[in-house]
């Protein structure tokens, strides 16, 4: 019964995890704010999610536009008086050579939206959140932000970022009421993920993933990671000696 008439604003909700957990909670009776570029996509979710059993509001727009994101939030907030939860959870991974070579314009998108755009979600939330007292913020993060790989500059420096970001705001929040979540996933089989010639260890299929993610938001952890195998692998790479962490981290190339 934790979801039901629970307010979620949920941003990169058009696909991927984002449609994924909307739908399953909208299944759970919550109500759910669905932002995120693709007007068509998102329409059809929230029909999707109305006849799940929930209701859902679509707001098409950017969320690395400030103004956007906090104008949709309180239309959201206007109509059903409060935000319980936000689950940010936009996020773009970079393709092609450009990402792989850092090209500061590719690197400033990657930054813009997977970082920023969390930023931005939480300035949208967050002092009205903390007007009443109670609310939760959840960060869709990765286990590629906890040390660089091969190929992802850009993308482990925004979700490394995003995570530190997230822990700062739970320490500034202590004892205010709110709840601060970072979810750390491993591969999931998704659109973020298609396409690429490597096997990616541990892939998760998205119906096996969303549970999870789910449980962690429910339980108001403030870790959580998965799946356990690699996320165990990973950790354990945050103490290897730079040397040892180049030898068995440079070779692999999960995202090409």
């Amino acid at each position: 019964m934790y979801w039901k008439d629970k307010v979620v604003f949920l941003t990169g909700a058009s696909s991927g995890i984002g449609a994924g957990l909307a739908v399953a909670m909208a299944q759970r009776g919550a109500t759910v704010g669905l932002l995120a570029r693709r007007a068509e996509l998102l329409e059809k979710l929230a029909k999707e999610c109305g006849a799940a059993g929930g209701k859902a509001r679509a707001f098409a727009c950017d969320v690395t536009d400030e103004l956007e994101v906090a104008s949709a939030a309180e239309k959201f907030r206007r109509e059903f008086r409060r935000i319980d939860i936000l689950i940010a959870n936009a996020g773009i991974a970079g393709r092609g050579l450009d990402a792989r070579i850092n090209k500061p314009s590719d690197v400033k998108k990657i930054i813009d939206t997977n970082l920023m755009g969390a930023v931005n979600a939480v300035h949208a939330v967050l002092p009205q959140m903390l007007e009443a007292g109670s609310g939760q913020l959840v960060a869709i993060s990765s286990l590629a932000g906890i040390r660089g790989l091969p190929g992802s500059a850009a993308y482990s420096a925004s979700k490394a970022a995003m995570t530190a970001f997230f822990e700062s705001v739970r320490l500034d929040t202590a004892g205010k009421g709110i709840s601060v979540t970072i979810i750390q996933p491993g591969f999931i089989n998704t659109p973020l993920t298609s396409g690429r010639r490597n096997k990616m260890p541990f892939l998760m299929e998205l119906d096996d993933a969303i549970p999870m993610f789910l449980r962690a938001i429910e339980k108001k952890k403030k870790f959580a990671a998965f799946p356990w195998q690699l996320a165990t692998i990973v950790r354990a790479g945050r103490v290897f000696p730079a040397w040892l962490y180049d030898r068995v981290a440079g070779k692999r190339r999960f995202r090409e």
